[in-house]
Formats: structure tokens, sequence, C-alpha cells
């Protein structure tokens, strides 16, 4: 994927002028460094004939429970399955507020539990549930909500303390999912240890990859157990399902690549530190483009580089960016775009009015970031922004006269 320079000035590749990449940049490429190590432990797990339910997952959920702080974490076969059974666990069988700006499978795991999804608002600047809503959310329903969930988006930790205030009034639990945020810290603490549960995934496009995969980790010895439980079918050993659960096991050769991507985790975080602030440097006083809002002492693990279009400033829809970075070799995919509320399996839902999630969601764009990016190929997704917004009404009349 070779890099071509170009200069500030130049003609986007969409109006006709070179790309930037020769070669498409994708989205994400999991960086799992030494894979000849990996192999080998891959292939003693084989060798042992133990495939599930072995040592391996013991020790990643207590490599992770170390790191977190936390006494209680639960090797799962993907977040999804994880907020599942969380949510099953502390019986949110009614109204769960939580937010629209968030990836489906939050509201999935909330209708498998037999809850309702009862949608919230976001803020502005973090992009995460916003308290005030979600408290007014749950006033609004007189008592009978059953549970709160949030997400902390794109790896940028919740407002845990102000989220915690809330469901502490409503008398409900708090269960996150933490799907980007294996590595985030809220105020020095890890995230991990907030809520009730919080529940990580580990599939290719996180920082931290098993394949396919999920950890539920939390404080509560009752739920981790229920966790342990479910994730086998609700069988204890005997056959004799205690409720339904689910085949939510990890296998022993994901907990062994999660393992030896976990190695790999500190360096990834610092280097997709420092991505982001090249690129937001490089970037320069671009009119109309920011990036979400970190509370201070705060720390993302930038799952995504993230970039909200002000459409009134910039001249551009985050769609005519992306079509714009496509031409330019660089891929990136609108996070979450519908949102929740305004997708078909959700239209039986009374309607919500979300104007912001709506507005957000139609102006959030997140182009190509991985762990091993250059700093040339960062410039280059600079560069290619910045010379894309410089030309906005051509781009927009060309993309006008393509869509008609």
């Amino acid at each position: 994927m070779t890099l071509l320079t170009t200069t500030s000035n130049a003609r986007p590749a969409l109006l006709g002028g070179a790309p930037a990449f020769t070669e498409r940049l994708p989205l994400v490429r999991p960086a799992l460094g030494r894979t000849d190590l990996l192999a080998r432990r891959h292939a003693d797990i084989l060798a042992s004939g133990i495939l599930t339910n072995g040592p391996t997952v013991r020790e990643l959920e207590e490599t992770v429970a170390a790191r977190l702080g936390v006494p209680h974490v639960v090797g799962v076969s993907s977040c999804t399955s994880g907020l599942m059974l969380v949510l099953q666990a502390v019986e949110a069988a009614g109204p769960v507020v939580m937010p629209s700006f968030t990836f489906s499978a939050s509201a999935h795991a909330v209708a498998w539990a037999g809850g309702t999804p009862v949608f919230a608002e976001v803020s502005e600047d973090s992009l995460t549930l916003d308290p005030e809503d979600a408290q007014q959310t749950l006033d609004a329903l007189g008592g009978t909500a059953r549970a709160l969930t949030a997400t902390h988006v794109y790896g940028t930790p919740c407002r845990t303390e102000a989220l915690q205030a809330v469901a502490d009034r409503a008398g409900v639990p708090l269960v996150y999912d933490a799907a980007h945020g294996l590595g985030s810290v809220r105020r020095g603490t890890p995230v991990g240890g907030f809520g009730v549960a919080e529940v990580f995934s580990l599939s290719p496009t996180k920082v931290v990859v098993a394949g396919e995969g999920g950890l539920v980790a939390t404080h509560d010895a009752d739920l981790a157990r229920a966790i342990r439980l479910g994730r086998d079918y609700g069988n204890p050993g005997d056959y004799d399902c205690r409720f339904v659960g689910l085949n939510a096991r990890m296998s022993e050769l994901h907990a062994a690549t999660a393992l030896h991507s976990l190695g790999l985790l500190d360096s990834a975080l610092a280097r997709r530190r420092a991505m982001v602030r090249l690129f937001w440097r490089e970037l320069g006083a671009v009119r109309g483009v920011r990036g979400p809002t970190l509370d201070p002492d705060d720390v993302s693990t930038y799952k995504d580089l993230t970039l909200v279009v002000d459409q009134d400033e910039c001249g551009l829809t985050a769609r005519d960016l992306a079509a714009a970075l496509g031409a330019e070799g660089i891929d990136s995919r609108h996070y979450y775009d519908p949102p929740i509320h305004q997708q078909q399996a959700y239209a039986h839902l009374p309607r919500r009015e979300l104007p912001l999630t709506d507005r957000l969601a139609a102006s959030v764009i997140s182009p190509a970031l991985w762990s091993h990016m250059t700093d040339d190929q960062v410039r280059g997704i600079a560069d290619a922004v910045r010379r894309i917004v410089a030309h906005a009404d051509e781009i927009v009349s060309v993309r006008g006269g393509v869509e008609s």
C-alpha cells in the first residue's frame, strides 16, 4: 500500500487527482506480532486434546482479572453472548434504558434476555450515554425499568460516576458494553470494574483479538458463577440444567490467541495514542471536523479513529467524506448509522425522538486505523482529509451528479 507524495493544495482523487494510496488501506488489520510463537501454542493445545473448558481459558481469565484489578473474569464465545448472560442473570426482563448510538448487539442482548430497549441520548462531546437523559428516561418509566446499560464507544470511557449515581437512584443494575474498552482507563481506574459487570469483545476489529471471543469482568461472585454456568447451557455437569443457558464457551485456541494478543496490548495502546495525536496534529485547523472528547485523566483504546463531521461548517456530509476517502484508497466505516432506534429490527418499539443521536450517527466516520500503521500512512490519511475538505464544494457537486 504505497503512499504517494501529495501536497495540501493537490486535488482529491475524486476530482481527478492522484490517490493518496496506490494499494487500498484497509480499515483494520489485527496485530499479532510473532505468529510463530502463537502457532507453537496452538500446536501444544491441539496435541493435548483439550480444546475447550481447559487451562488456557483459565489462564486468560486470571491474567485479565489481575490486569483490571477485579476478582472475576469469565471467558465467553463473544461479547454478545456475555451481555446476554449478564442481562439474563440480573433479570433484565423489562424496560432497559440504553443508548441507541451503539452496535446493534447491545440491544440484541437486551431483547434475548427478555428485556425491551428504551433508548436515550448520548452526550455530544463524548458520544457516550448522557447521564442526564438517562435519568430523565428512567424517571419517565415510573420505576418499571429493570436495568441501565451503557457503551464505551470507540474506547472512550463513559462518565461512570454519574451513570452509577443514576442507576443507584433508580435502583437498577448498571451493565457496560465494554466491547471497545480493554485498555481504556477512567480517572485512573481501568475499565472493567464499573457497574455490576463489564463485557469486552475480542473480535478481529478490537485491539486485543482472539479471532472471536469475549470476557465478562465483575466484582460479584454470584454473578460470575451464573455466567460460568450459563456459558455451558446452564448445565452444572449433571445434565440437569438449572436455567436456559447458551453454548457460549471460549475455546482453548481462541484463549491462546487472546493471551498472545494481550501481551502486545501496552505497546499497541501507546502506538495508537501516538497515531491519533499525530493525525490531529497533521490535520490542523480543518473546519467542521473533530473527534470525541476525552475527560481529563481518561485513556481511550482508540479502537477507532473517529471523526465527527459538521456539515454546516465543513460543507461535506460524512458520506461525502467517506466516498472521497475511498477514492484515495482509504477504507472507512460509519459507526453507527443508522442508530438502533432507526433499525428495522426495532421498528415495533414505541417511537422515540432522539435528534442528537440521529445527527451524530449521520455525522460520524471512522477511517482506517490499526496498531502497526506507519507514521507516513497516518499522515497520508490526515492529508487526504485536509485536501478533501478544502475542495468540499466541488466534491458535493460531483457527488450530487453521480447520485442523481
